[in-house]
């Protein structure tokens, strides 16, 4: 149902906003915001800017800091909608004197409208992501031609939604009249339960459901894992898939994980989704990381002197596994400086003050005995296996991953870590950690089987 914003809680989300971006940013382009209209049943909140040009920049630049204000005061996660309107017409939807209606075409675009900030050019690509990233482009290039339907997965934060919108915004703007629909699995859940509970007009409300779903050339659906356990949800969605598969309609999903772990999820999806094409999506190595880094700054104007390097590369090493936790620090680290009377300079002292919660969370609960523990666990061997001598690939190939975590997750050098394991040289250290390395290039399941282990220490 939608309902006017409260202005009150709106000025509480512009000083949130204040804080995260610079003076000159938030009186330029925030602060001529005007609010309209949120809807909790579509999880929209929308927003109007009398300027077309700054509408589509906040979008570009500064939609992810503002679902995250709204987010905080407003206590649940909106879709924000920025769009262009005249002085006249946001007066009229805030006085509900008329509401003009867009057209069908209007409302779908508006209504799940991709993220133009998402782009195959702003997407930083590297071992870890090179596969999902060029099946992405291919699919993009020529939908429902060669990879379709095609099956995304890998952990939080490390850019399968961005491809997923890059992916929609290439398709639109290569072919314009194709209707492509980017949702989550939690809207197209949402969505369906309201149509199955309307008890005056429930197949009215379930017709128009299918109609939307089932007729766009595109559609992309993110965190399909939601749907695990939801019975009419699923059988929904597998109607869908059929539909739309069968009239060669191109298909994208994502998952945290791939098909064959999603449990709980009906057999005749799970069978579908193992049938597609799969691409992973791995943490980013250091390389990587900074490289997402400087870009990262480069869009917020930084000047990446020395001293700035270093943060960036200070946050590198501290966040390995969360490619949207770690854009976050340094995006901290930038709004401290900038809110700060004193304006101080970026340097690696001036990051570790503000970002302890994230520092010594990691340097104080990631040692070799947690490391140790966590891969004994997974794979059901003692602790005092990975100290013996043991050669059996039963004890060898744990005790190897646990040398890996214990080089990337922790500071300690070689010696140390072979200290760790029962006195072991240095090379054994070494070669343990090159096996497992190349290993993780080579096969895509032992890297997820790796990474799900870092997940869990983290």
């Amino acid at each position: 149902m939608r309902e006017p914003i409260d202005q009150a809680k709106w000025d509480e989300t512009l000083n949130v906003i204040k804080g995260m971006i610079t003076d000159v940013s938030y009186r330029t382009w925030i602060s001529p915001l005007k609010p309209l209209e949120k809807d909790d049943e579509q999880g929209t909140f929308s927003l109007a800017c009398t300027e077309s040009f700054k509408a589509n920049l906040i979008r570009q630049r500064y939609l992810t800091e503002i679902e995250n204000a709204v987010a905080s005061v407003f206590d649940r996660k909106y879709r924000v909608i920025i769009s262009h309107k005249s002085d006249e017409e946001i007066k009229n939807i805030r006085e509900k004197k008329t509401i003009l209606k867009p057209t069908p075409e209007d409302s779908f675009r508006e209504e799940y409208y991709l993220n133009p900030r998402y782009t195959f050019d702003n997407f930083i690509v590297g071992s870890n992501n090179n596969y999902a990233h060029a099946i992405s482009l291919a699919v993009a290039e020529s939908p429902a031609d060669t990879y379709n339907p095609l099956f995304i997965y890998g952990g939080s934060g490390l850019g399968k939604t961005h491809l997923m919108h890059a992916i929609g915004n290439f398709i639109l703007q290569k072919y314009p009249s194709k209707k492509v629909l980017y949702v989550s699995s939690e809207m197209f859940t949402t969505e369906l339960i309201a149509a199955l509970n309307d008890p005056t007009n429930r197949n009215s409300k379930l017709n128009s459901f299918k109609e939307k779903y089932r007729t766009v050339d595109v559609l992309l659906i993110d965190d399909i894992q939601f749907i695990e356990g939801k019975d009419a949800t699923q059988l929904e969605f597998f109607h869908t898939f059929n539909t739309l598969y069968n009239q060669q309609k191109q298909i994208v999903i994502s998952s945290d994980r791939q098909p064959s772990k999603l449990t709980l999820l009906d057999d005749r999806l799970r069978s579908r989704f193992q049938s597609d094409i799969l691409a992973d999506i791995q943490p980013p190595d250091f390389e990587t990381r900074v490289a997402i880094l400087r870009h990262k700054a480069e869009e917020e104007g930084q000047n990446l002197d020395d001293d700035f390097l270093q943060v960036i590369d200070l946050i590198a090493e501290k966040v390995k596994f969360n490619v949207r936790e770690m854009e976050s620090a340094l995006t901290r680290v930038i709004s401290f400086s900038a809110v700060d009377k004193d304006k101080p300079k970026i340097t690696v002292a001036f990051a570790k003050s503000k970002l302890t919660d994230i520092f010594d969370s990691r340097d104080s609960t990631i040692t070799c005995e947690t490391i140790k523990t966590a891969v004994c666990k997974k794979y059901g061997i003692k602790l005092a296996d990975m100290d013996s001598k043991k050669r059996n690939r039963e004890y060898a190939r744990p005790r190897q991953i646990a040398m890996y975590l214990c080089r990337e997750m922790t500071d300690l050098s070689l010696p140390q870590i072979g200290q760790s394991f029962g006195g072991k040289d240095h090379t054994t250290v070494l070669h343990a950690c090159n096996k497992v390395a190349e290993e993780m290039k080579t096969s895509s399941f032992f890297a997820e089987e790796v990474h799900s282990i870092q997940e869990s220490l983290q």
